[in-house]
Formats: C-alpha cells, structure tokens, sequence
C-alpha cells in the first residue's frame, strides 16, 4: 500500500479550501491510501497521471472533482511514498507542477522545492545587471563556503548576481526553504559558521549519511520540520480532521533545539518575534521535564488568565496523558501568588484593580498636598519601589531611579515616601493590597519553607515581557536555583504592559543559556512586513534589560495577500465593512473560532457583537475563555489578543483617539521618559494584535486613523 506524506504546502492550500472541496481531498486520499501501487495507477477515478514538460519527472496529478487537482510527488526509486505538495485548479495545476523542482539539501539533507522555469529565466538577465553592479552582496563568501551551506549550483549562479537585501527577498520566492534562509542570515552578517551551527547543523538528522540519499522516503523523512508522514492507516482521517488550533503545537528544528535540550545548567531564556514559536518551544519544554522524570512538578505560567487558559488547551492537545497533565500548574503569576499566601499565611488580602489604586493615590495627594500627580506617584511605586523591593525611608533615599525622567532630591523622596507609608496603611486597613504587593508577599513566604512541599522542581514562563520585578521575585522564589530551574520566553517588541526588568538583579542569569528564534511560522510575510513598520524607528529593549533588541533576520516562510487597511465615513459603514468581510471569510470555509474581531474598547465590540448577531453570525467573547469547541467568531480587546492566533483578524476603529489613547500616556511634562515608554507600548499594542493573523489582516476606522498604522503602497 501506498504511504502518504503531507507537505506543509499542503496545509497551506488545504486550510484556505471551501468545504466541499475538503470533503473531495479528504475521499481522494482515502481512496488513495486502499490501492495497492498498481491500482493507483490504473484508476480511473483518481487519475494519477504524468505532467508534461515538468522539470520534476516524479510530478504528477490526482483528481479531486472536476475542478480542482492535487500535485503529487511521486517515488521513482522504487519506494512506496507519495508527497502531497498542493491542491489547485484544474488549469494552474499542470502549470504550476511543472516548473516545480524537488531536491535534496546538500548540507541539511532535507527535501526542498523551487521555480526552476523562473530561476532558470531571471538568471541571465539579472548576470548582465550584476556586471555593471558595483558591489553584490555575497561577493565576500566564496563558493567554497556557500556550497557548505547547502547551496547548490544552479542557486549559486543566481547569488551571483544579488546586488542587495531587497533583490534577494524578491528572489526568496523562487528559491529553496532552507537555501534561502542560509543567504538571509548571510546578507544580515552572520558568519558561516554561525550560519551553519544556527540552521544547517540543527536541521542536519544526526544520523545523516555522509553523502545525500537521492530516496524520496529517506528525504522526507529527513524534512520533518516541513512534511507530516502518515505512518497509520487512521491517522489520515484524523490529521485532515484536526482543527487549525491543533497546528500550534507542531515542533519545527530551530524549535526543537531548545525545547528538547537534556538539559541547561541553570536559566534558559528563548527569545523572537511573534509566530516564532515561542510558545511551542514552552509546551514542549514541559514535555521533555515532564518525561524525564516520573514525579517531577512543573509550573507553566504566563501573565493574563487568557494566555493561561490558551496553554491549558494545547498543553492537554500535545500530552495526551492525564497522569503528566496533574504534574503540570498551568496559571498566571498573580493567581500562583495569591494561592501562595493563602496556603502559607491563611488568608490574602483583596487584591485591587488599577482604577482602586488610583483612587487611593487619589487621596493620599489630596491629604498630603503633594505636588505630584496620583499617576506619578503609582508609577514610582511601581517602577522605583516595589521594581527593587524598597522597604524602608532609607532604602527609598538610596534607590536607583533609572528610567525615571524626573529627578527627585532627599527632601522630595522623604514626602514621597510618607505617601507611600500613608497608601500602604489605607490599603492594610481595608484589608486590601495590590496584586505585586501580593506577588511580594509570596516571594517572602516562598523563602522561608521547604520547597519540596510547597515549590516545583521546573518553572517554565511564556510571555515573560510583561512581567514586573515582584513577579519575577515569586518565580525565582518558587524553585530552587539549579540545572533547568527556570525556562524563560518571550518577546520585548511585545511588551504591552508596563513593566521593566533586568533578570540579573534578581538572580536570573541566562549568559550563554539564551536562544532567538528568527523564522515566523504562523503569519504571511505580507501581514509581517506590514506590522513591522509599525515599530519602526522605536528602540526596543531586550528581555532582560541589558541592552537594545532587535528583529534582525525575522521573516516569514508563508506568502498572501496583503493586509488591507481601510477608513470609512462613519461608524456604522465600518461594521457593515466587517460584517461583510466577515461573511466573506466564512463563505471560504474558515471556522468562525479561527476568526476575531478586535478593537482597543470593548464599547466598540458590542457594536461589532450587535452587527454580527444581526447577519446571524455567531460570536463567542475571549474573555470568557471559549473552548475549541464553541463555536463563533472570537471578540477581543487589543489587549486580549496577546498570545492567541487565528485565521483571519479584523481591528476595527484604529482611529487616533484609540491608538495611542491619551489616558495611558503620561504627559511629557510630568515625565518625559514615561511619555516616550508609553508610547512604545501603544505602538507594541497594535503590532502584537497585527501579527495575531496567519492568512488575512483587516484594518480599519472612521474618521482619523492611528498615526502608528503604516502609509499605505503606492498605487
């Protein structure tokens, strides 16, 4: 029989296809999967046939209906696997196979496809630009060294004429995956070596043969990161029938090399932009503690109860196993802290929110005239004296204030701190405390009891951007230091809450224990390319506080359509826009689930709610943590947004008034540093809820749009 093997251009094709057609694919590879090797070719129904002039001889054809064909790679070396590459309309899919060519990787030994027809075209002309080019980018590198990283010959004449960065991301559509990943990372200024110890040596199969396999099984076998095997025969049914969520916790290699690590001496961070797979390295981190040793206890956690939820769900898809999911605390920093002081102290205060506190500062101001502002005054408490766990007048008086734009002599830090005694009596009083007081008081109880009943012998932290000092602090407290105490992930660009950090004040040193992840799994190069102009020009701090992050050699491997960004005259026209969008999307087989809705103010989504319900589209709210199984189209905040993904995503009213919104920014003349953060954090806000969306991106307002929202193409 026949074995199937699915490439990831597959899935691609597959996710976007209406579902009639699905339901043909799904028949077709049944069908498929009960001939012998001689009946596949004989049937009439199937219709495996040759394509003609197709620089691949192993090309092929199937029938899915009348209208559309699949492309299939088939074994000439005697084997019995197929690849399934695409699925396409009947009259592109002979054109479209035939100027497709499937090779192996010299250096990874993995399968890999080009347009050979346009390489083979564009090559001349471009070799007659490049003579008259001053300078070409690789002119540095010689064959030697680039052959070593897998480029073969008919690549190496075409890198032979790249004058620059934006020619080659032009090319980077014709080329091999992993060939043109090497010449990104080159063209960026990586070394050779460093190109191959980060890409080639990690995608390379330990048990590589000193030489290429010119065997299609072997060479699919060796591309895991790209091609799913079917290896049952019911496991075809169930891999068609999986949901798109089920997706998220596929493992690529330069994922795999920091999740299933054996072990890192101490704290391991992993870094990169959003659709890198930050959070799948996280799941399978756990997976790897979990499975090396049978009573071992992990605590997953992350910032928001969403995030937390979202782990749950796809930690409990990727186990499977019910006795290592009670092994596992998935929750948020603040909800782990509140537990902690209820078990050790016997009660927790009653933590209040940021409009309470304010109210608090509110007064405090008023009692003791101060000359600041009740946002000043919360925000010293926040970044000077809970951030370096001040605890006395003295340690105020002597506490660093980097960050801090406005300078405050011994006299003002003395009736500063008189309002900070006079807040924390009134919140004592009411048997109140703010949710980092609460995280501080953890940390304390933390340190004085026995780890081994009340700890966990792994913490593994997502989203760890967004993390205060005293939440960082509870963490540290919660597993004693040593080999894979804590994993850490995250992503500064994605830092949408106030908070800064430097790990190695608090006892978490990653030094040489600290990974990036530069490839998007998840959105188009189209949706990134867009969301990355919103950051640009904005410095960017890394994770841990030490220096300047950037998002160097981040791209994508998916190509689509571009985001559409539009204004409306009013109100009521942009969701008319939406419902019909929306409508659009649903009418192309995408599951309401893997579609949202998002905007800054949940006003906003009540109207989008009242629109949608009306057409008779359903609606499910983040917020109230729908599983993969409710059905409707998923309303959320920008904030909300963080950490989830879906098909399609519409943010609606990005108008100048929402992004950035006055009222989270302190004005330059209180604080011009704060000013210049708080702006960083609108812009990170809309480039996290952009780069939510895998396949499609719809951005619109009325009347004046966000200053942050890149200028539109020229026409």
């Amino acid at each position: 029989m026949p074995q199937l093997a699915f490439a990831n251009s597959f899935w691609h094709s597959f996710d976007v296809l209406e579902k009639p057609i699905r339901a043909g694919v799904r028949k077709a590879m049944e069908k498929f999967q009960q001939l012998t090797i001689a009946e596949l070719y004989a049937d009439k129904g199937l219709h495996l046939e040759s394509v003609n002039n197709a620089r691949d001889p192993r090309m092929r054809t199937i029938r899915i209906n009348d209208f559309w064909r699949g492309v299939v790679l088939a074994p000439d070396d005697g084997s019995d696997t197929f690849l399934l590459i695409n699925v396409v309309p009947h009259d592109d899919a002979y054109t479209w196979a035939a100027k497709r060519l499937y090779t192996v990787n010299t250096a990874t030994r993995a399968l890999e496809v080009r347009n050979a027809v346009a390489i083979e075209q564009l090559t001349p002309v471009l070799e007659k630009a490049a003579a008259q080019a001053p300078t070409l980018l690789f002119a540095r590198h010689s064959d030697t060294a680039l052959r070593h990283l897998g480029i073969d010959d008919q690549v190496l004449r075409a890198v032979r004429t790249i004058t620059d960065k934006p020619q080659l991301e032009a090319f980077g559509t014709l080329l091999p995956e992993d060939q043109f990943e090497v010449l990104q990372h080159l063209a960026e200024g990586f070394s050779p070596d460093e190109v191959y110890r980060d890409l080639v040596a990690e995608r390379r199969p330990a048990d590589a043969p000193q030489e290429p396999s010119e065997s299609l099984a072997v060479a699919i076998a060796n591309t895991s990161s790209r091609i799913t095997l079917v290896t049952r025969p019911d496991e075809l049914a169930e891999i068609l029938a999986k949901p798109f969520a089920a997706w998220r916790v596929f493992l690529h290699p330069s994922q795999r090399r920091v999740a299933y690590r054996v072990s890192y001496a101490g704290p391991a961070q992993v870094t990169g932009g959003p659709g890198t797979g930050k959070t799948v390295a996280a799941l399978h981190r756990v997976k790897h503690l979990l499975s090396r040793t049978p009573d071992k206890r992990v605590l997953l956690t992350t910032y928001t109860n969403a995030l937390a939820a979202t782990l749950w769900e796809h930690l409990a898809l990727l186990l499977d196993d019910d006795k290592q999911l009670s092994r596992v605390e998935v929750t948020t920093v603040n909800a782990f802290a509140n537990r902690t002081v209820r078990a050790l102290a016997g009660r927790v205060p009653t933590p209040v929110g940021e409009a309470d506190e304010r109210q608090v500062w509110r007064r405090v101001c008023r009692r003791l005239t101060l000359p600041w502002t009740e946002q000043f005054l919360a925000q010293e408490f926040r970044h000077v004296i809970l951030a370096h766990d001040v605890r006395s007048r003295e340690a105020y008086r002597a506490a660093p204030r980097r960050g801090r734009g406005s300078a405050l002599g011994a006299r003002q830090r003395d009736r500063l701190w008189d309002a900070v005694e006079l807040f924390q009596a009134e919140l004592t009083a009411a048997g109140s405390a703010t949710y980092l007081q609460i995280c501080a008081r953890a940390a304390d109880l933390l340190a004085e009891v026995d780890l081994a009943a009340h700890g966990f012998d792994h913490v593994v932290v997502d989203e760890a951007q967004d993390l205060h000092p005293a939440q960082w602090r509870v963490l540290r407290a919660a597993v004693a230091p040593g080999p894979d105490d804590l994993f850490v992930t995250g992503d500064p660009h994605q830092r949408i809450y106030d908070s800064r950090v430097s790990l190695g004040s608090l006892g978490i040193t990653v030094t040489g224990r600290s990974s990036r992840l530069r490839v998007n799994y998840r959105s188009t190069e189209e949706i990134l390319t867009w969301a990355t102009k919103v950051l640009v020009g904005a410095r960017v701090d890394e994770l841990g506080g030490d220096g300047e992050d950037n998002l160097t050699g981040y791209r994508s491997l998916l190509h689509g359509k571009r985001p559409r960004a539009q204004g409306y005259p009013t109100p009521q026209a942009e969701l008319a826009a939406l419902v019909k969008r929306v409508g659009e999307w649903l009418g192309q087989g995408v599951r309401p689930s893997e579609i949202a809705v998002c905007a800054r103010f949940t006003t906003t989504l009540r109207s989008a709610h009242d629109e949608l319900a009306a057409a008779g589209i359903p609606t499910a709210w983040v917020r109230d943590q729908p599983g993969a199984h409710v059905d409707g189209v998923r309303l959320a905040t920008m904030h909300a947004m963080k950490g989830l993904e879906f098909r399609c995503v519409a943010l609606v009213a990005a108008t100048a008034k929402a992004i950035p919104f006055a009222k989270e920014v302190t004005p330059v003349e209180v604080d011009q540093i704060q000013h210049d953060n708080d702006l960083l954090r609108e812009r990170c806000l809309l480039f996290v809820a952009s780069t939510r969306a895998r396949e499609a991106l719809e951005v619109s307002w009325s009347g004046q749009p966000s200053p942050f929202l890149p200028p539109a193409p020229p026409s």
